[in-house]
């Protein structure tokens, strides 16, 4: 049997000791309009994918909510017959939580967005306008600027002149690059977040450099008139010894002042053992460095990303978290970061590990079998007859980028409505992004139609990996509400829809207060 609770029943757990995994399994665009602070993401369409790596201890404290719909009885169903044995329902779904007094917030990875304001606001990180970087940039005046996103965001769009140092990195390799202490060292991100946290480690590490934070990012950047670079390659250098002694002994000291505590292998097999919390171990090195060698079991998570989207991560409120890191800096830093926030048991393992690649994400049982699979060359032997129609799953951003030719687009939990829109002829074939998600679904496809219903072996990978050709002519079945879009990635005035985005980070603090339910600190009054 699933509990229900009330509003008011929620807002106590809040309060308590005990662990809680609030999750809200609406699309991630819906969430994204009006949700509960702390709920996580974790739409029902994709549910079985996700879950098991956001709350992995099976007697974790769940409450699930929706708009009252009935997804979360269906997402409770899956957990509980996966063996999950505290799960209830939010009563009324999300518009009981507002018509009880309580605060619903807009936007995504919001607890850690506030987070940044809020470090800006408590140590008065200094900041730069986009116009006076411009004009020291042109000049030729003695800076560098510092990226603090992972690679793909920098070489998308980055600012003239900015080297790509991912913000957990920055600490670890700042005097590599900025070997003059008067040398203006600027930190940007997209926005805000991560270039008021990157800029604030470093002054937290003690760098005798002048460091700003550039203000709005990238958007600031174009928002003034300015034009970003793309493409470019620029990378952080190998660590020195001398300079890697300096980043220790720093991150070290910024870590103790935040209460941060470093175990060993001994104590992380026994917290493994354990049974009454949940553990998470987060690998938070460069990606590349984890795939080549990590403790075993931990999930990578580079440090400046987990400080930046910490519910992406973290699914259990009062959870244990380990971080891991051979080189230990990255490791204090984010994790002096994590305690801030207001996440308790936070510790760091100085290890790197010899588990080697990307492991494969935990999937959730389905209620029925999977079905029957076709390949790639079956189904498009299909195809050139006219003989089977495909429905594609994947997220609407992989299917707009590219998918199989006369591929329709639906999502999982909407495909009732979905199904009436799409002229089917001949067998009807479920595709998503490596033929998981559709193997989900085939029994509830088959639920909806008479025809019959396969799903493609290996999904979109497979196709791909025949050799096949991708479309990009999309015949969408169902609206695009399974993600949120990035400002730069939305149809209209791409400017509006960034200064909307900055206006928003920029509000979220007195929010903050009135909901009361995050209790941030900053490094500053950590130390007095």
């Amino acid at each position: 049997m699933t509990a229900t609770v009330s509003p008011a029943q929620l807002r106590g757990m809040f309060g308590d000791d005990g662990e809680l995994a609030l999750v809200d399994v609406r699309e991630e665009l819906i969430f994204s309009q009006n949700h509960l602070l702390l709920a996580r993401s974790v739409p029902l369409s994709r549910f079985e994918l996700k879950f098991a790596a956001l709350v992995p201890r099976r007697a974790t404290r769940t409450v699930l909510c929706d708009d009252n719909d009935g997804l979360a009885e269906r997402a409770a169903a899956i957990l509980l017959r996966n063996g999950y044995t505290d799960v209830g329902i939010l009563t009324g779904g999300v518009d009981a939580w507002a018509a009880a007094g309580f605060e619903l917030f807009s936007g995504v990875n919001v607890p850690s967005k506030a987070f940044g304001e809020y470090i800006e606001h408590a140590n008065g990180t200094p900041n730069i306008a986009a116009a006076e970087l411009e004009k020291l940039i042109r000049e030729g005046a003695d800076l560098v600027v510092l990226d603090s996103r992972p690679f793909d965001e920098y070489e998308r769009v980055s600012i003239p002149t900015a080297t790509n140092v991912p913000g957990a990195e920055l600490v670890l390799r700042a005097r590599e690059i900025v070997p003059s202490p008067n040398t203006l060292v600027v930190v940007n991100c997209a926005g805000r977040t991560r270039s008021i946290i990157g800029a604030q480690s470093l002054i937290n590490a003690g760098l005798p450099n002048k460091v700003v934070a550039l203000r709005n990012g990238t958007m600031g950047w174009s928002l003034a008139g300015f034009t970003c670079d793309k493409g470019k390659s620029r990378r952080a250098p190998d660590v020195s010894p001398k300079t890697g002694a300096w980043a220790r002994q720093a991150a070290q000291r910024v870590a103790q002042d935040c209460g941060v505590e470093p175990i060993d292998r001994r104590t992380l097999d026994a917290w493994r053992g354990d049974k009454a919390r949940t553990l998470y171990l987060f690998d938070v090195r460069d990606p590349a460095e984890y795939q080549a060698g990590h403790v075993a079991g931990a999930i990578s998570a580079p440090g400046g990303q987990l400080v930046q989207a910490t519910d992406h991560y973290v699914g259990a409120l009062g959870a244990r978290i380990v971080l891991t890191d051979d080189a230990e800096v990255r490791a204090l830093m984010t994790a002096s970061w994590l305690r801030q926030m207001g996440w308790q048991d936070v510790y760091v393992l100085a290890e790197a590990g010899s588990e080697t690649g990307w492991p494969s994400p935990p999937v959730l049982a389905s209620a029925a079998p999977s079905g029957a699979t076709i390949d790639p060359a079956t189904l498009r032997g299909l195809l050139s007859r006219n003989a089977a129609t495909v429905v594609d799953l994947s997220l609407s951003r992989s299917y707009l980028t590219r998918h199989i030719p006369g591929a329709w687009f639906a999502i999982r939990t909407r495909l009732d409505r979905a199904l009436k829109k799409i002229p089917l002829g001949g067998m009807l074939v479920l595709t998503s992004e490596d033929g998981v998600l559709a193997k989900l679904a085939v029994a509830e496809a088959a639920g909806l139609t008479e025809l019959p219903v396969r799903t493609l072996d290996g999904g979109n990978s497979a196709w791909q990996a025949a050799g096949y050709a991708f479309s990009t002519e999309a015949r969408m079945a169902d609206e695009v509400v399974d993600q949120w879009r990035k400002p730069y990635e939305r149809s209209g005035d791409p400017k509006a829809a960034m200064q909307e985005y900055l206006d928003w980070e920029t509000d979220l603090l007195p929010r903050i207060a009135r909901d009361g339910s995050l209790k941030f600190s900053s490094h500053a009054t950590t130390r007095s």
